[in-house]
């Protein structure tokens, strides 16, 4: 549903969140302080407006107690900021919040002055950079209660050519992993919730849910996974 949302803050987080939001078809308002941000901003949202958030008389000129949400995007330089337009945000009647926070003390703070949601950009990149980094065949990490998430993973090659179910990741009690395979990516198309005789692929992607241990320990067991027996397709490709 088409939604009317005001950005504020123009730095690397909020100019990606006000284009994205633009590109998914929303109505999108940014407003910076700075006018070569503004500048940079022209095109790729609805409006871009160089004016000071933090001057009550500034939003309401703006009409931005009309908009459905406000994205507080200011950066983490700027806490005291953050917390007055949120603030302002709140009292001009402002229907849903959005606000980002450096640290969790920011964010408790923004959360007891109004703000719907707070999100903490740095603090996820630097989970997702650790999991990416240093687990193999990880491509993305969402974290969803400690010590446990959502992972994009490239499966071992000794998993290609075996079925969900053959390499221990299948449903039921076959599943020796622990780990859950919500979907797998194959090119530009997804097969959701995969049954037990679905084959990995090369090129595939497994969309996973488990622990950070049972998934870290995916390439390790999948080295004692038997060669795949050949199909009769492979076979006459082979005498071919």
């Amino acid at each position: 549903m088409k939604k009317q949302v005001c950005v504020i803050g123009l730095g690397r987080f909020g100019a990606t969140v006000a284009r994205e939001l633009y590109q998914s078809g929303h109505d999108v308002l940014a407003i910076d302080i700075d006018e070569a941000k503004i500048q940079d901003t022209l095109g790729h949202v609805t409006y871009a407006v160089r004016a000071d958030a933090t001057n009550e008389s500034v939003l309401k000129e703006l009409d931005v107690a009309d908009f459905d949400v406000a994205v507080v995007a200011l950066g983490n330089d700027n806490a005291q900021g953050s917390i007055l337009v949120t603030s302002l945000l709140k009292s001009i009647g402002l229907p849903f919040i959005i606000a980002r926070a450096a640290d969790e003390l920011h964010g408790d703070i923004l959360e007891r002055i109004g703000a719907d949601k707070v999100v903490f950009p740095e603090m996820e990149s630097a989970r997702r950079a650790a999991h990416v980094g240093f687990d193999s065949g990880v491509v993305d990490y969402m974290p969803i209660i400690p010590n446990f998430g959502i992972t994009k993973v490239h499966p071992p090659e000794e998993m290609f050519r075996h079925t969900l179910q053959e390499v221990g990741l299948g449903g039921g009690s076959g599943n020796k992993y622990d780990i859950s395979v919500l979907a797998i990516r194959r090119g530009r198309s997804y097969v959701l919730h995969p049954a037990n005789d679905e084959e990995i692929k090369p090129g595939d992607v497994l969309i996973v849910a488990g622990t950070n241990e049972h998934v870290g320990h995916l390439y390790d067991l999948a080295r004692d996974l038997p060669p795949p027996v050949p199909t009769e397709s492979s076979e006459v490709r082979t005498a071919s």
